[in-house]
């Protein structure tokens, strides 16, 4: 997924995004789409892991940034996150999510986001779920 405009857009507007540390990055399946972040002050809890209210944040971030790439005339917005922390990331890593969407109707995208961390080992198994609105 080409995600050069949309990145620029949802960094411009997206403050969620930008203050944890996401980066958006092109993929070439139009169905997936991929993100960075560093593990650091900006996402960690208290005891130097990333925290997992910051892994959700990523891949809800991600999904709509995917679901807006599908429906470009709509606004994408999340109605369910359920995640799985499997391991801990820690403060100096980077951890890379992929989403890939699952189910792709008119009104409801289902994508599932895996978070790895450098060693590409799974960090979280989430499920976002988009309602997509249109827009008036």
């Amino acid at each position: 997924m080409d995600i050069e405009l949309l990145k620029a857009k949802m960094l411009e507007k997206d403050g969620l995004s930008r203050s944890i540390g996401i980066e958006y990055l092109s993929t070439p399946d139009p169905d997936t789409c991929a993100a960075t972040m560093p593990v650091d002050e900006r996402n960690c809890q208290p005891f130097g892991f990333l925290s997992g209210g910051a892994s959700l944040s990523m891949a809800e971030s991600l999904a709509g940034v995917g679901s807006l790439a599908l429906c470009p005339d709509c606004i994408p917005m999340g109605i369910n996150v359920s995640g799985n922390h499997i391991k801990a990331a820690v403060k100096g890593d980077r951890v890379k999510a992929i989403a890939k969407i699952i189910h792709k109707g008119a009104t409801i995208h289902q994508w599932q986001v895996s978070i790895l961390n450098s060693e590409s080992e799974l960090v979280s198994s989430v499920q976002v779920t988009n309602i997509i609105v249109r827009k008036k």
